[in-house]
């Protein structure tokens, strides 16, 4: 179960008046997967999906990361991207 702080981090990443980059997008996608549902254990989408390809390929590349790890990483990396997003 996620911890507080971490809710709180994923709310306030909905907040963001400007959109993070494209990588920095992925990067939060899967550190949150990560926290929230553990190893990515679904099929790779086909080859028209780029955007579901790119998700996919983010949240594996953390397979090796904890739930919690990766739950601290998330609150991290929404602390820092808030100085500039928010």
């Amino acid at each position: 179960m996620p911890s507080a702080e971490f809710d709180a981090a994923a709310a306030k990443a909905k907040t963001f008046t400007k959109s993070p980059t494209n990588d920095e997008l992925l990067e939060l996608y899967a550190l949150f997967k990560q926290a929230t549902v553990g190893e990515n254990t679904t099929p790779r989408p086909g080859m028209f999906d780029i955007k579901g390809k790119a998700k996919w390929d983010a949240w594996s590349e953390k397979k090796d990361i904890t739930k919690e790890d990766a739950e601290a990483k998330y609150i991290a990396l929404v602390d820092k991207l808030s100085a500039t997003y928010a």
